[in-house]
Parts: structure tokens; sequence; C-alpha cells
């Protein structure tokens, strides 16, 4: 079955990234994928996304669904017979909509879990928490917006950052099938940051010392895109 299009709206998207030893990352990737660096580091985080209107297109926007998401990801490349290609692996999906959960993997490309999230939003602060109903993860992280991204080993400014993930924006998500990485690339004709000051951020995923040893993973910077129009287009699956 072909996925439709999916349009809408990033209301507020807060990418929380860590700088992060490449062997680590390298060890709980498939294949084909490898770390891609950036000053010697691996690059992951957390993408916490609120979409407003989703619907396939060309549906119009009040038939439209909201919801609360969270992914893990990692910066990978891989090899194509095109050559090289650059994006994220989502090793880890939460939303807040049983819709959502209900069509991951399915209709919507990715595996996804439910979760409870808890926000808090300012003009000038965001704070999001959410836990799995399964207890299988939990995040809460807080941030501030700011005028400069400041202390990143990985980016120099908040230009050179925004840059690096339009340039990654397909991602490839984990799947039931552990061969299986379900494609999907973000399009908009407005993408824009904004940098942040990270003020508290904790996740289970990241703290897991079987997969980050002690000294593996660092914070790194924060940033921030609101009110964005998108399109979410699904891509052939990759197999490992």
């Amino acid at each position: 079955m072909k996925v439709p299009e999916l349009t809408g709206e990033i209301e507020r998207r807060l990418l929380i990234n860590y700088r992060v030893d490449p062997d680590a990352v390298a060890a709980m990737l498939p294949a084909p994928f490898r770390p891609q660096l950036v000053n010697g580091y691996a690059v992951a985080g957390i993408c916490l996304i609120r979409l407003g209107s989703m619907r396939p297109r060309p549906l119009p926007a009040w038939v439209g669904v909201r919801s609360e998401n969270a992914a893990h990801r990692i910066a990978v490349e891989w090899n194509s017979p095109t050559g090289v290609q650059q994006g994220v692996y989502i090793p880890r999906r939460d939303s807040d909509s049983l819709l959502n959960v209900v069509v991951g993997g399915r209709l919507f490309p990715g595996t996804q879990h439910r979760a409870t999230f808890d926000v808090a939003e300012s003009a000038s602060e965001i704070r999001v928490a959410f836990t799995a109903r399964d207890g299988s993860a939990d995040v809460s992280v807080a941030v501030r917006l700011s005028d400069s991204l400041e202390g990143s080993a990985l980016f120099a400014d908040a230009e050179s950052a925004s840059a690096f993930f339009e340039e990654g924006s397909t991602g490839f998500s984990a799947t039931a099938d552990p061969g299986r990485f379900d494609g999907l690339a973000l399009h908009t004709t407005a993408w824009q940051v904004e940098p942040a000051t990270v003020l508290q951020a904790r996740s289970s995923f990241f703290s897991d010392r079987a997969v980050f040893p002690d000294g593996s993973v660092r914070l790194d910077c924060a940033l921030v895109m609101r009110r964005v129009p998108v399109t979410w287009e699904a891509l052939a699956p990759l197999r490992g």
C-alpha cells in the first residue's frame, strides 16, 4: 500500500543534542548505518515535536490531528547505489496519540510507543516530559530561548547547527522487523531554528550505561523550531 503524503504544521520542535563517543554509537547501530561525525563526535539527540493539523494531502486542515511526539535519533550515513547518504536513524518513537501508535509501522512509517506527555511553554521557556505507558522510557527537558548558541563542541553557531539538521532531514525508523527501516523525509519552505540554553535534561535512553558507558555521552546544545508548515513524505523502506 502506498503511504500518502502527510501535511500540517510543526507547532513546536525541540531538539536536545548530545555529542557521543563514536565507538559507543557504532556498537548500537544496525547495518547499513554508521555514525556521521562532527568534530570527531557522533551526534545523537531527542526530538520533542508537537504536530498540528496533520492529515493526508489534500484533505483540509480541520480534519487534521494534533499530537505530542518524541524520537530518539542518531545522525548516520550509509552507502547507496548513488553514493553516501546522510540522515538520522531513529531507534525509538513515542507519541501521546493512539492513532499514531496504531498506524505506526503500517500506514505511517516507524513503530511507536504510547506515552503520556507533560508540557509547559511560554514565549521564552519550554518544558517537555514524557513517560512511556509501559515504563520502557522517560524523558524530562527544559530550555530557555537565547540569542546565540553557546558552549557547543559540535557547532560554531546556530546557523551551522541549523544547516546540519536541515541536511539530515531524512530519517529511518526501527520497526518490528529488525531488518527493515521505515523512511520518512521532512519538507518545508520555512526552515528556521532558534538556539536555546538547556536548563535541565534527562533521558532514560542516554543514561543507560549498558549502551553508553560513563563519559561516552555529553549534552551539547538545544535548538527550537516553531510554527513551521511541513510535509512528510514516506520513503521506500531501507533493508539491513
